[in-house]
């Protein structure tokens, strides 16, 4: 290879484990619980992480290694832990950072079981919380304490689609000696680098874009070394690991990431661009829409708008459950950042544990309906979301 570093696409096809003596092409599956040492004192170097190497999959194992390998480089992130799911990576993010009497300030445009980690589960342990809305830029000054420890953020946001600054909350983070961690589920490293823009830490739901064919569960953390070495001692001793098998289709998935991706952003822009004015529609969301809010903000921190539109459709809850029941090409599913173009309501399904008043909060109305925006012909996607539509007028 040149000297220059190798560029988005190579990075994710050639950054590979080491070959064995078979001389495999692609890499294998290494489908085992531990591994044998050469001898006593390589055993305690190992465990005293005076050399590196395998030692039990809960800890490490060549396929979790490489995929996290692989997304380190893409997000330009130091270091990485793979975890079972998106949750686990998110849940390990923000607990191994905090210990009871510390604060957490985070967007309020949240994934619905982040919500409930901080809402829910995290004040069980004294850990305190400030939501900040997404366009209220000095409400994240305002929030900020002694005691805080962490900003928390997505962005695009789920499923609002909110777009926060992320330049401007890595400069506030570093102002204050704390980490930004950022969930960039939604961009993937292909469309956006909050590492670059000032992150600390990115948090990804793998099951979604990565994979991008619903097939497994995954999740990852990466970025700043000594807090990654934070998270990776907490899910050492507490278990939310990578199976081998997940992890090999993970880092084979992000082979194909950019050009999945390409289709699914090209796709969806088409998709928002047509249906915006629709006489059914109270609105149509995408971060790349020049009706979007933070429109252009989107265009400077991402290369693309993603793959997800959100449509509001006149006609509230009842409107939009006979919409999903007409759809006859798309899948209806809590699933996203599939092959196959996905229909979600939100308020009766990903968060409906949120208070009504909670989801308004953040835009999701009872109308509301979630589109991931699958490989399909686009002008199939089109005329089965336009009959759907007409049916459920």
């Amino acid at each position: 290879m040149p000297d220059q570093p190798p560029r988005f696409e190579t990075a994710a096809i050639r950054t590979q484990a080491p070959r064995s003596d078979a001389r495999e092409h692609s890499v294998p599956l290494f489908l085992t619980s531990s591994f044998v040492f050469d001898d006593a004192e390589q055993a305690r170097a190992l465990f005293a992480d005076e050399i590196e190497g395998a030692v039990y999959s809960r800890y490490s194992n060549p396929n979790p290694d490489e995929f996290v390998r692989k997304l380190c480089l893409l997000e330009g992130g130091e270091d990485g832990i793979a975890t079972g799911s998106g949750m686990a990576a998110v849940y390990a993010s923000l607990a191994a950072l905090v210990k009871s009497g510390d604060h957490i300030v985070a967007s309020r445009s949240l994934f619905g079981s982040t919500h409930q980690i901080l809402t829910k589960l995290l004040p069980r342990w004294g850990v305190s919380f400030t939501y900040v809305d997404a366009a209220d830029d000095a409400g994240w000054d305002r929030a900020i304490r002694p005691e805080t420890r962490l900003l928390f953020v997505e962005t695009p946001s789920n499923p609002g689609l909110d777009v926060l600054d992320l330049e401007r909350l890595g400069a506030l983070a570093k102002s204050h000696n704390i980490p930004l961690i950022v969930d960039n589920c939604f961009a993937t490293p292909y469309l956006q680098r909050p590492i670059a823009l000032g992150a600390s830490l990115v948090v990804h739901s793998a099951t979604k874009w990565i994979d991008g064919q619903g097939r497994v569960l995954g999740g990852a953390i990466v970025g700043d070394k000594a807090l990654v070495t934070e998270a990776r001692y907490f899910a050492r001793h507490t278990g939310p690991s990578l199976s081998p098998f997940n992890a090999w289709v993970l880092s084979k998935s992000l082979e194909t990431l950019a050009v999945r991706m390409d289709r699914h952003c090209a796709n969806a822009m088409a998709l928002a661009k047509h249906f915006e004015g629709h006489a059914g529609l109270e609105q149509v969301r995408y971060p790349f829409l020049a009706s979007h809010p933070q429109h252009a903000l989107a265009r400077r921190q991402m290369s693309q708008g993603g793959g997800i539109v959100v449509l509001v459709l006149k006609g509230g809850i009842e409107r939009c459950r006979r919409f999903i029941d007409a759809l006859q090409l798309c899948s209806h599913s809590p699933n996203l950042g599939d092959t196959r173009s996905i229909v979600t309501h939100p308020t009766s399904t990903t968060h409906s544990k949120l208070t009504e008043a909670e989801r308004q909060a953040v835009g999701i109305v009872p109308g509301l309906v979630r589109i991931s925006v699958g490989l399909e012909h686009l002008d199939d996607i089109i005329a089965d979301v336009e009959q759907a539509l007409a049916a459920s007028a």
